[in-house]
């Protein structure tokens, strides 16, 4: 749950740039404001530490806001190391009653949310206990500490320990993502090492065949653009293959192709809103059995993200057609607008449909349709070079 509410709010940051400006200065300004009143209350008493104090607060708070310049690592060293030599200023010298300051303390535990959640491993194993031991001697520096310093220590640990938990949180997600996008590309292997015996099988055959038969010109004519046109089939998808295989064993059930749409969808349409399938004319006879394969199972995932994650769509619209750059592979729906849908991205059903894209050498998007709705759209390469 942690992990969706981050996920939720980077995406809602990351897709407004204004939202996430206002954000830094909103926090800027109450990190500033709190080191304000610090100051001006210290400033009734003016002394060496108490301006050590302040000035350290001021830049431990402008350190804090998360802009992209300077980096994080910069940022942090920095305030750790302001903020300890007012500590030790403090400690060699004749300590007021009113000194340690809030702000600098609390903009300390920002720097250590985002360098334990951030930085590499030996840099935040560095950093952060060093931002946390600043935190908890930042009230020490008052003649009477007592229960602040109590708070902060126990703040300390509860944000390394929630940091740490999200970090693991976060580091599990990446691995759970290369683990799809691997075995996707298995699957998209073993697909076109299938679809590689086929075509070479046919070629075998028909040259024994034509070795043991006697025909005519026209005839040896024929068999021979069949076995060339089996052969450029069977290199273009050699080529992919090259690209994407990883070790496995090769399945015997056969792949789905463009030919198998029109079922998917009355099976979706069984339990589901109404699909309609476009296909362009001839493209189902002239479009290589591996790219009718990958545009099947978009298709197939695309229609499964729509039954978990849409439940107001009304029609679903299926199109495949030749666009420049490429065939086209679109899925769109009339329901869930962006924030609606946002669960989508929750699971790894894209994730494995970009990487088998990519891997092909084209690519996938999901997001609004321009008429309003989802869509899920891929163009793969096809004509020259692919084999086709």
């Amino acid at each position: 749950m942690t992990t969706a509410i981050l996920d939720r709010y980077t995406r809602l940051l990351d897709g407004h740039p204004a939202r996430r400006t206002a954000a830094r200065l909103l926090l800027a300004a109450v990190l500033v404001l709190l080191v304000t009143v610090e100051g001006l209350t210290l400033a009734r008493q003016p002394t060496g530490p108490r301006a050590a104090v302040w000035t350290a607060g001021i830049l431990c708070c402008l350190c804090a806001v998360p802009w992209s310049r300077p980096a994080l690592a910069t940022r942090a060293w920095l305030a750790a190391c302001v903020s300890w030599a007012a500590t030790l200023y403090v400690f060699v010298s004749a300590r007021p009653q009113i000194v340690w300051g809030m702000g600098e303390a609390i903009a300390l535990l920002v720097l250590l949310t985002g360098v334990l959640l951030r930085l590499p491993a030996r840099r935040a194993a560095v950093l952060g206990p060093l931002l946390a031991l600043a935190c908890v001697a930042a009230p020490v520096r008052d003649a009477s500490p007592g229960r602040f310093t109590l708070l902060f220590s126990a703040l300390a640990a509860v944000v390394s320990a929630f940091s740490l938990l999200l970090r693991a949180q976060q580091a599990q997600r990446v691995r759970d993502i290369e683990a799809v996008r691997a075995a996707e590309r298995l699957e998209l292997a073993r697909e076109l090492h299938d679809l590689v015996a086929h075509h070479v099988t046919g070629i075998v055959v028909q040259a024994r065949a034509a070795s043991f038969t006697e025909v005519g010109a026209a005839a040896a004519t024929s068999a021979f653009v069949r076995i060339a046109d089996a052969g450029d089939e069977a290199l273009g998808a050699m080529r992919r293959l090259v690209r994407v295989l990883r070790e496995g064993e090769a399945r015997t059930v056969p792949v789905a192709g463009l030919a198998e749409l029109r079922e998917l969808s009355e099976t979706f349409t069984r339990t589901g809103p109404p699909v309609t399938v476009h296909v362009e004319q001839g493209l189902q006879e002239r479009l290589p059995a591996d790219l009718a394969a990958t545009a099947h199972h978009i298709v197939r995932e695309a229609l499964t993200n729509v039954r978990k994650h849409a439940t107001d769509v009304s029609a679903v619209r299926v199109g495949v057609r030749v666009v420049e750059g490429g065939v086209e592979v679109r899925v769109a729906d009339d329901g869930g607008q962006p924030g609606e849908r946002s669960g989508e991205r929750g699971g790894f059903g894209l994730t494995g449909l970009e990487e088998r894209a990519t891997a092909l050498g084209g690519t996938l998007t999901a997001g609004p349709s321009p008429e309003g709705g989802w869509e899920v759209r891929a163009v793969l390469p096809y004509g020259q070079g692919t084999g086709a």
